[in-house]
């Protein structure tokens, strides 16, 4: 098993790391358990306030973790400092919030008085990908630890650097020594770790059959998670839609973080009605885009993070021409260093293509046909994906029924789907269960105690 730093945009090895020995990962559970039984006594404004220490020093060093997070997954550099900004932002909020999110709530009932307490519940392991490597853990760790909760982050394997930096931030900002550590383990051990006593929960972002195992594993132990999986986003665009707003999104929408997103907008499905130009624009704004050094802050697209992930969407564009599906731009992995592959869109799919029956991690899109909004509306829930979904129309009644009907965990009305510190965030169907930000996610690792005084 490899932890290892490898620069996407040239192969090359930068550093390894010898994994945590059963005697680290012995110290830090019990290091876990003694800051839990600490932090969860300390009042949630101490909490806060030491919440706003890590997002101030997230901004201050934004461009030193930006840069150590394109290293190692290789997203273009703005991208990359807009993610420790945003983490700073999740950090802000949770710290102004969280008295208010955790306060007792008081309920009319036949006793004398009766109220509900949001209290902690102990060390939660946060299984975490290194698509976004930042951002994932913290709309994790910052409702966490304002709770009175503690984390043990096992973090991918490509991106060693990031969670130790991460586990370092958050401990400079104040927090006990314990209160978030980073466990340099590979996968086989996560089993051992959910059948501890002294962990109480998980939450897992990542693919599906990781959430199945770790979903099944915890289940046995009879201990909550969280799991956010995989996406096929529908992107469907009507006649009323602004058809240039509606191309420029859809690109920005497909390539965002190379295309490596759960709720990147993959699948593109657009009325017959103006299909041709849509088609015709989004594939010539595509073929224009800037692919190269992701340190370059003029690059819109890097290099896929992995050899297996260039593979893998190489695999499935094949696949998926050879399936009856007609190659617009793109197409190709490119001759150069590093793991790069041209920004590509296909359209005349058939259903069981690769590129629209499974999820594609690269910037690969998939242009589908429709005839009407019934049969928009039944492509976009032909999947067992139900993360988000983005819609563009400017007719009333298409936007109640896409609303109401879309099978997501959001819906984005003329906007693409991202996540914000302040409304929830998760899916249905295979794409997980349970929720992160907002009110919703602080209260998931909670225990919601009733108090009934007679």
């Amino acid at each position: 098993m490899s932890i290892a730093t490898v620069n996407p945009a040239t192969g090359e090895t930068l550093r390894t790391f010898a994994p945590h020995t059963d005697a680290i990962i012995e110290e830090k559970l019990a290091a876990s358990q003694k800051a839990y039984h600490r932090l969860r006594r300390r009042p949630v404004a101490e909490r806060a306030a030491l919440l706003l220490r890590v997002g101030e020093l997230l901004e201050a060093e934004k461009e030193a973790l930006g840069r150590l997070m394109t290293i190692e997954m290789g997203k273009p550099i703005k991208a990359a400092i807009a993610e420790a900004e945003k983490c700073a932002w999740v950090c802000r909020y949770y710290g102004e919030n969280a008295e208010r999110f955790l306060s007792p709530e008081h309920i009319e009932t036949s006793a004398s008085e009766s109220y509900v307490l949001f209290q902690p519940i102990g060390p939660v392991l946060a299984v975490m990908p290194w698509n976004f490597p930042f951002w994932q853990v913290f709309r994790f760790a910052a409702p966490a630890l304002a709770a009175g909760n503690v984390g043990l982050l096992k973090h991918a394997s490509n991106v060693p650097q990031c969670a130790l930096a991460i586990e370092d931030v958050i401990h400079r900002a104040g927090f006990e020594q314990g209160a978030f550590q980073t466990l340099l383990v590979g996968a086989s051990v996560v089993p051992r770790l959910l059948a501890d006593d002294r962990v109480a929960a998980a939450t897992l972002t990542g693919s599906e059959g990781a959430g199945r195992s770790v979903g099944a594993e915890a289940g046995k132990q009879i201990k909550k998670t969280v799991l956010e999986l995989g996406g096929s986003d529908p992107f469907i665009v009507l006649p009323s839609a602004d058809l240039d707003a509606a191309v420029t999104t859809a690109v920005k929408a497909r390539i965002i973080n190379n295309g490596q997103s759960c709720i990147a907008a993959k699948r593109f499905i657009v009325h017959e009605a103006i299909a041709p130009e849509f088609e015709r624009r989004f594939a010539e704004v595509m073929g224009r885009l800037k692919v190269g050094d992701p340190l370059d802050p003029e690059t819109e697209v890097g290099p896929l993070a992995t050899a297996q992930v260039r593979a893998d969407i190489e695999a499935q564009v094949e696949a998926s021409v050879k399936a009856g599906a007609k190659l617009l731009t793109g197409g190709k992995r490119l001759d150069r260093p590093g793991y790069f592959y041209a920004p590509t869109a296909l359209s005349e799919l058939p259903a069981e293509a690769p590129a629209v029956a499974e999820e594609t991690f690269g910037p690969v899109a998939a242009l589908v046909r429709v005839k009407s909004l019934d049969e928009a509306i039944e492509v976009a829930n032909a999947t067992h994906f139900g993360l988000g979904a983005s819609a563009w129309t400017r007719d009333a009644g298409e936007k109640a029924r896409l609303v109401a009907e879309v099978e997501a965990g959001a819906v984005f009305v003329n906007a693409m789907v991202a996540s914000d510190p302040r409304v929830p965030f998760g899916g249905i169907k295979q794409s997980g269960y349970g929720r992160e930000l907002g009110v919703y996610g602080i209260r998931e690792f909670v225990n919601i105690k009733t108090v009934w005084v007679a």
